[in-house]
């Protein structure tokens, strides 16, 4: 049985760590009337803190009557945490402090040997950033690591990830938890971006939100009441399956979804093949565009309206407070606009609809809060139940360009 002293002294640390880390810089009056704790047990709490490297001192209030206060804040670099956005062609990593805050970040391409190859190369990255970061100390304590695919529930492997060869054939959490020598969460990377959006633009709590990425692949990340839904099987918002687009019956929609048939990266160069007879890449298709050539326009507008039916049925369905559109395609002015027409065409109320503030950095992001959700448990609430630490969001900026 647990001591239940011990776990008295845990769910104090806890309490006065998230005062810190929320309301900081922060007197230890203040974070007394915040906890509900005694003066004597936070001014003991914090002066562990202090002395274990935690917190520190930052001066002094200001503009009170009688003695002034010492007021403390989190060290930032008192620990790390990686953040991984593994895809298809790319492989981005974040190493991020105690705030948040981005201290180095990496990029490349993804090593198309897949397998076992991309679990050593996602290991050597994470190495590397955290080697190049200005941190006191060099390794993170954890790493969360988006993946194009599905993590099982129960097993934690990767199903439905055909943008990477051989990744659902491995058990890569393990094998990233052996290599790296800490704790690894995988999660998929839609669901890491729609959690970055929400953390970093700051939404309540109770917001919902969609996230609908349109690239390689379509998929959504849903956020319900300020937590992600999963679904039973961990696949919610797998909506490349939605069934129209192409025909939902073909045994080629079985593999990939009868949507993303229609609206994804090869579906909209081989469209635009089909109807100008010349070979270009997504972005060319974009450029043509702007420089009126039909064909290319025509392209964009029927995926538009693709996208547009897409949000209507999740409008439909969920209600959410506001969805955002992001991915490689689309964060795209020209398609997001487009969309935006369409869906005012086929919907009956007006949708709250937004393009993506983190463009590249929303899984990145989303990666990050959990990872430091994750650390701030380890580290002050070992062994309680129901506790939840949420730290508070540096800004945007601040995040996408990261600190020298």
């Amino acid at each position: 049985m647990a001591d239940p002293s011990n776990i008295s002294r845990r769910m104090s640390l806890s309490a006065v760590v998230q005062a810190i880390a929320s309301f900081g810089p922060i007197s230890r009056a203040s974070a007394s009337k915040i906890t509900g704790l005694s003066k004597q047990t936070v001014s003991e709490i914090v002066g562990n803190l202090e002395v274990e490297g935690w917190v520190r001192t930052v001066g002094q209030t200001e503009g009170h009557i009688g003695r002034r206060a010492v007021v403390y804040e989190i060290v930032p670099d008192a620990a790390s945490v990686a953040s991984v956005d593994l895809g298809g062609t790319k492989i981005r990593v974040a190493i991020c402090n105690l705030t948040g805050a981005v201290v180095n970040e990496l990029e490349e391409p993804t090593d198309k040997s897949g397998g076992e190859a991309v679990i050593r190369h996602v290991t050597d990255l994470v190495q590397r950033a955290a080697g190049g970061a200005k941190l006191n100390s060099k390794l993170p304590r954890v790493a969360v690591i988006g993946v194009p695919g599905v993590p099982d529930p129960g097993t934690g492997q990767i199903r439905m990830a055909p943008n990477i060869p051989g990744l659902d054939c491995i058990d890569a959490p393990d094998l990233w938890r052996r290599q790296l020598g800490i704790e690894v969460f995988v999660e998929n990377d839609v669901n890491l971006a729609a959690l970055g959006e929400h953390w970093l633009t700051k939404r309540g709590e109770k917001d919902d939100l969609v996230y609908v990425s349109i690239g390689t692949g379509i998929g959504a990340g849903i956020v319900v009441g300020g937590q992600l839904h999963r679904g039973a099987s961990g696949a919610a918002g797998e909506i490349g399956y939605l069934p129209f687009g192409a025909d939902p019956f073909e045994p080629e929609s079985l593999k990939t979804g009868a949507l993303e048939r229609v609206a994804a990266t090869h579906a909209i160069t081989e469209m635009y093949r089909k109807k100008s007879g010349r070979n270009r890449s997504v972005p060319e298709i974009f450029e043509a565009a702007n420089q009126e050539d039909a064909d290319a326009q025509e392209t964009l507008d029927q995926t538009s309206r693709q996208i547009a039916r897409v949000t209507a049925a999740l409008t439909a369905v969920m209600d959410p407070s506001c969805i955002v559109i992001g991915g490689s395609i689309g964060a795209r002015e020209e398609l997001f606009n487009r969309v935006k027409k369409y869906l005012s065409m086929c919907f009956p109320r007006p949708v709250l609809i937004e393009k993506s503030t983190l463009g590249n950095h929303a899984a990145l992001a989303g990666g990050a809060s959990v990872a430091l959700s994750r650390l701030h448990l380890s580290l002050f609430a070992e062994g309680l139940k129901g506790v939840e630490i949420s730290v508070p969001p540096p800004s945007v900026e601040t995040f996408k360009k990261g600190v020298a």
